[in-house]
């Protein structure tokens, strides 16, 4: 049995510590464990790979906008294959430096291997046995793949497979209707491919405040196919390696036949514990497999933490990293410190961009009622930047209470839409939450940062802020 200080399973934000933790007690002897790639799910398949894949898409799109402009502006070629290998390149890369990172390292052993808990605090990698009374669980997750006929037959991509494509398909359908589906949505209809995105939610988006949900499919189905509230319900394998999909509106029952050279699935993602078997070391998870943990993320076997997707909250790196600060404070430093997520920052890196943070106005006026929220909103194209760029129907929307102070969630669709909203994170963590301090600024004029700003000067009932949105036709 080899005895361990610590014990890592998962080489992306679980590694955030591991230095500091090494400087504080350089005799610590470590463990640190990844079945795949080291890097973690975002560095290696996820965001970032992802987000270098979505620029060329960009720049694409943007110079469709030329002719507003006066340029005459004409793409010739797409080469499909090099902004994939650009993207494998520059992977391979930062998988490498981490590889080199943890085992250029005296304290650290890395095994390359899955593992499962035998016992508590101990675990089996290959033909060894493990054991430490400290252990980190950043275990990730793994796409969920829904049980429609002949959809293994036939094949599939995922987000952890698509990298890997060479050609660019023809004709592209997306099983699922959120953020994945939206951005890769985006780079594939940009790379000339036919793509339909198939939604099982009667909202495109159902993540993002209805108004933003509609003006986004408004918006992206200039440039790809949305079908939502449709379930697939089978897979045909076709001639010439193509493959049919049935897919049935959830109401009426309607059936449809969508043929295309690939299928993306994109229905949400599932935890690895089925790997790990927390139940073996008494570690409680949730009927779906996600680990239990506390508010200071500490699991139901003492001294056993978990945090990054493992726990199935919040899957996405920046929250991976906020807890394995957490997790560095409580379990190595020995302090208390909750968790807080009042204040969850998101983005779609689609065209256009969706960014938001802390409450939506549903969830708003369930806690503090109808006349207890107000809402200020404001609009690109009334801004003096967005006149300049030709930006039209994207906004602004913050979430305030009803005295207009206190800052609840913001909301964003438009022109770096993920830069924007760091206008406002800040101020939802400091201790009042206060909008002052943003109405107290300078901002450059003009700037888009402005359409941030001037958005907290133009409040609004619910009531009169929907009667708005309803003229816009952005509501039904």
């Amino acid at each position: 049995m080899e005895n361990y200080d610590l014990i890592v399973i998962g080489t992306g934000s679980a590694m955030n510590y591991i230095n500091p933790i090494i400087d504080s007690n350089p005799e610590i002897k470590i463990a640190v464990i990844d079945k795949d790639e080291p890097g973690g799910i975002c560095l290696t398949k996820g965001c970032i790979p992802s987000k270098i894949l979505l620029y060329p898409a960009e720049l694409i799109r943007e110079l469709g906008t030329a002719s507003l402009f006066g340029i005459k502006a004409e793409i010739r070629d797409i080469d499909f294959n090099a902004i994939m290998e650009r993207v494998r390149r520059i992977t391979r890369e930062n998988i490498e430096a981490v590889r080199q990172g943890i085992t250029g390292s005296p304290n650290i052993d890395y095994y390359h291997e899955s593992a499962e808990f035998t016992s508590p605090y101990t675990l089996k990698v290959s033909n060894k046995t493990l054991y430490s009374k400290m252990i980190f669980l950043c275990t990730g997750s793994k796409p969920a793949i829904p049980p429609v006929e002949g959809l293994e037959a036939a094949g599939y991509l995922t987000s952890d497979t698509v990298l890997q494509l060479n050609e660019c398909p023809r004709s592209l359908a997306i099983l699922g209707g959120s953020f994945i589906a939206a951005e890769y949505g985006h780079f594939f209809s940009a790379m000339g491919a036919e793509v339909t995105v198939i939604g099982r939610n009667p909202l495109f988006l159902p993540q993002e405040e209805p108004e933003i949900s509609k003006l986004a499919r408004m918006k992206m189905s200039e440039y790809m196919k949305i079908l939502t509230n449709y379930e697939a319900i089978e897979v045909r394998k076709e001639d010439h390696r193509q493959k049919t999909i049935v897919v049935k509106e959830k109401n009426l029952g309607e059936e449809v036949k969508i043929t295309v050279d690939e299928i993306l699935v994109a229905t949400g993602r599932v935890p690895n514990t089925d790997i790990l078997h927390p139940e073996r070391a008494e570690i409680k998870t949730d009927g779906q497999g996600w680990i239990l943990v506390n508010e200071y993320l500490e699991t139901s076997q003492p001294n056993i933490w978990a945090f990054g997707d493992a726990t199935g909250k919040h899957l996405l790196k920046h929250v991976g990293n906020y807890e394995s600060r957490i997790v560095y404070l409580d379990a190595i430093m020995k302090e208390k410190v909750k968790t807080d997520y009042h204040a969850v920052p998101h983005a779609v890196f689609s065209y256009p961009e969706i960014a938001g943070v802390g409450m939506g106005e549903k969830e708003a006026v369930e806690k503090y009622g109808e006349d207890g929220v107000s809402i200020g909103l404001k609009f690109f194209e009334d801004t003096a930047k967005g006149t300049a760029l030709e930006i039209k129907d994207y906004f602004v929307k913050v979430i305030l209470n009803a005295e207009g102070k206190q800052i609840l969630g913001a909301h964003i669709i438009g022109p770096h839409a993920s830069v924007l909203i760091h206008q406002i994170i800040p101020l939802m963590y400091t201790e009042s939450r206060s909008m002052e301090q943003i109405t107290r600024i300078m901002d450059i004029h003009p700037s888009l940062s402005e359409v941030v700003t001037q958005a907290f000067y133009s409040r609004l009932s619910p009531e009169h802020y929907h009667h708005f949105m309803k003229r816009r036709g952005l509501e039904d």
